[in-house]
Formats: C-alpha cells, sequence, structure tokens
C-alpha cells in the first residue's frame, strides 16, 4: 500500500509542479487554489509512504515521478520543446525510478 500511496504522491507533485507554474506568482486563483490543495496532499503522501519505505528510495522515487511527468506535461502541451534526447533521458529517469522500485528492500 505505501508504493500506491508513493506512486499517488509523486503524481500531484508533477500537479502542484504545474500549477504553481500556471499561477503567476499566485497571481491567479484556481491555479493558487490547486497548487495548495496538491501540495499538501502529496506531502501527506509522501510522509505516510516513508514509514514503511526508506527515506532515500521514498523521496528519489516521488521526485523522479514528479519530474518526469511535469516535464512530459509541459512538452505535450507545447511550454518546452520536445526532442529524442528529452525523451530518452525521460526513459531514464523512469527506469531509474522503477529500479529503485525493484532493489528496495522493505518487500
Amino acid at each position: 500500500m505505501s508504493w500506491i500511496i508513493l506512486i499517488a504522491s509523486g503524481v500531484l507533485e508533477a500537479v502542484w509542479a504545474t500549477a504553481l507554474g500556471k499561477s503567476e506568482g499566485f497571481t491567479k486563483l484556481w491555479p493558487s487554489i490547486i497548487f495548495g490543495g496538491a501540495l499538501a496532499l502529496s506531502m501527506a503522501g509522501l510522509a505516510w509512504a516513508m514509514r514503511e519505505i526508506p527515506i532515500g528510495t521514498a523521496y528519489a522515487v516521488w521526485v523522479g515521478i514528479g519530474a518526469a511527468l511535469t516535464v512530459t506535461w509541459s512538452m505535450l502541451s507545447g511550454d518546452t520543446s520536445v526532442s529524442w534526447l528529452k525523451i530518452v533521458l525521460l526513459l531514464g529517469l523512469i527506469g531509474c525510478v522503477i529500479g529503485l522500485k525493484l532493489v528496495d528492500g522493505s518487500h
């Protein structure tokens, strides 16, 4: 269950990071509200998952998921250019996140 919570928290990290960018310095109401809610839920989930998953693994997976999804969304929405190199690097990041899950000794 901890891994499911951690993955969901990583997804929420991408949500709050994207909302933060869209809030334009907290001058836009809805992106600012989405940022606050997603941030609180993401941090709560990370903290909950760390009860069973080592901190280094949990944090790296959480950041990796958030970063990969944030960059992917940015490329899909046209905010960032797409290149084969970026895609390869994102796949490497995802591979590293999966690798950390596979070598984690808590299961």
